[in-house]
């Protein structure tokens, strides 16, 4: 008669977290406070002139974080 596998090595094989996800999950709330932030701070006039295509590229650069991980996620969840 063949030993059956444990409860708790079912749960264990069968439950494995992806190891990308926090760090898609961490990036993403990154990315969404940086825009908040540099939308905040363009509001009130808080850049100089020179400054706003870096800021501009920074919140291009967040904003592309947020689809990568937003497409990992929707993806994680199909399988």
């Amino acid at each position: 008669m063949a030993e059956e596998p444990k409860k708790e090595e079912q749960k264990t094989e069968a439950a494995a977290p992806d190891p990308h996800a926090q760090i898609y999950e961490v990036a993403n709330r990154a990315a969404r406070s940086t825009i908040a932030v540099i939308d905040t701070i363009t509001q009130r006039g808080g850049f100089k002139g020179e400054e706003l295509s870096t800021i501009g590229q920074l919140r291009d650069q967040s904003i592309t974080v947020i689809q990568i991980a937003e497409n990992y996620q929707q993806e994680q969840a199909q399988k």
